[in-house]
């Protein structure tokens, strides 16, 4: 594989020439997250040694190539908050991420001058803290059946109390898809996350039948086998920051960790933040970037 700082904005398309469905894979929408372009890598890599037969078009891009490059998550804003009307249609180009954010557009422009079947994304991401893989799914469309198809636990609501998502924008583009928040940023379990739903996404939207493999991918086995029976939750609260706060969250929590009320979970500004819920946790913030301190959850 190439070094991180030598990536092509495209890592890969795939396609047996047969009529199906555009796969459209995003990958390092933060460029602190490279776990889903390693997995991509390994797919392109293991697809065109194999040649196996699929219905439509595999691709898989990089969306914050500059901040990837960098090691960083973002050079002057966030990319997942970008994807707003006001941005797309008045053509803001003001930061690096809403450049990046255009040239993400153009490639999806040029697939769907092709004839597809139907489209299918998926946002590939990691966190901050020790984390179970989950999908992140807005309730729009197909999105939360198609959701369900796949192993992990879900989220519901995400995109639709956070402005500017890429899923949110692609969702509205009239693909069908999620977010993949596959584990924490560094961890070896992760890169297996993302590369096993991936795997999975292409059996059930392309048809590519794992028999037409050496052997069905180990990340398969591991994601289908090693996570838990899949939960689906939805968003009660988001505790949102702003850019001047001073925020440190209480070392130990991880996603759907439960949480009672009264609980210290931060600190803000020198106060206590304490829960006022009986609920779960979710997306606890441990890095120096990010606007949201912390989400609160509940099983559904």
């Amino acid at each position: 594989m190439k070094d991180l700082n030598d990536k092509e904005r495209v890592i890969g398309t795939y396609t047996s020439n047969k009529k199906g469905p555009l796969l459209f894979i995003t990958a390092a929408v933060h460029g602190n997250e490279p776990s889903g372009v390693r997995a991509l890598e390994k797919i392109f890599k293991t697809l065109n040694t194999e040649q196996p037969l699929i219905e439509g078009t595999f691709v898989g891009i990089i969306a914050n190539k500059t901040a990837l490059n960098n090691k960083v998550r973002y050079i002057d804003e966030d990319l997942n908050r970008t994807w707003t009307s006001h941005n797309i249609q008045n053509n803001v180009t003001d930061s690096t991420e809403k450049k990046e954010m255009f040239e993400v557009i153009r490639i999806l422009e040029t697939l769907n001058e092709k004839e597809h079947t139907n489209r299918y994304f998926i946002d590939c991401h990691t966190t901050s803290s020790d984390s179970l893989p989950y999908i992140s799914v807005q309730e729009v469309g197909d999105n939360d059946t198609w959701a369900h198809q796949f192993p992990i636990h879900i989220i519901r609501g995400f995109s639709d109390i956070v402005q500017g998502t890429t899923d949110g924008y692609l969702s509205s583009k009239g693909l069908t898809g999620f977010t993949l928040e596959a584990g924490q940023h560094n961890s070896v379990e992760s890169e297996a996350h993302h590369e096993g739903i991936i795997w999975i996404a292409l059996e059930k939207a392309c048809n590519l039948n794992f028999d037409d493999l050496l052997d069905t991918p180990d990340a398969v086995l591991k994601t289908r086998k090693g996570t838990p029976p899949q939960k689906t939750f939805k968003i009660l609260h988001r505790f949102g920051l702003k850019e001047d706060d001073d925020f440190k969250m209480q070392e130990g929590f991880e996603n759907f960790q439960p949480i009672k009320k009264g609980e210290h979970l931060a600190n803000l500004n020198g106060k206590n933040i304490n829960s006022v819920w009986d609920a779960c946790i979710f997306m606890p913030l441990y890095q120096s970037q990010g606007n949201d301190g912390f989400f609160v959850i509940e099983e559904v």
